[in-house]
């Protein structure tokens, strides 16, 4: 079952915070950026970036996914292999809230989302 609006409302609030603290500078942006997005009851963070040999074409790069369990009310915690795999994330398979979640992105401490 997907997020409902205030839950979206929530979670955009703190995806939000998350991103106004980890984006680059403006005048990189053109070349890497961050962004999310929200789909059913999963949040996913990704690389934005131009493809090396086609500039003006433009490639979302997943890093790190979040998707709520409703009966646990806890978030499944998810990081993309190189083989474009999605992974439980084994530190901290599941968090309580999407606060913790964006934490452990932050934190990085087993270099798995921005390596």
């Amino acid at each position: 079952m997907a997020l409902n609006e205030l839950e979206i409302k929530r979670v955009e609030k703190a995806v939000e915070k998350f991103m106004a603290k980890r984006r680059p500078p403006p005048h990189i942006r053109a070349e890497l950026d961050l962004g999310f997005r929200i789909i059913g009851q999963s949040i996913e963070l990704f690389e934005i970036r131009p493809v090396w040999n086609s500039p003006k074409e433009i490639r979302h790069h997943p890093f790190a996914k979040a998707t709520f369990v409703r009966t646990t009310a806890t978030w499944r915690v998810f990081w993309q292999r190189a083989n474009l795999k999605w992974h439980s994330y084994e530190p901290a398979p599941h968090v309580g809230s999407v606060e913790k979640f964006l934490e452990i992105i932050d934190e990085d401490k087993h270099a798995c989302f921005f390596g």
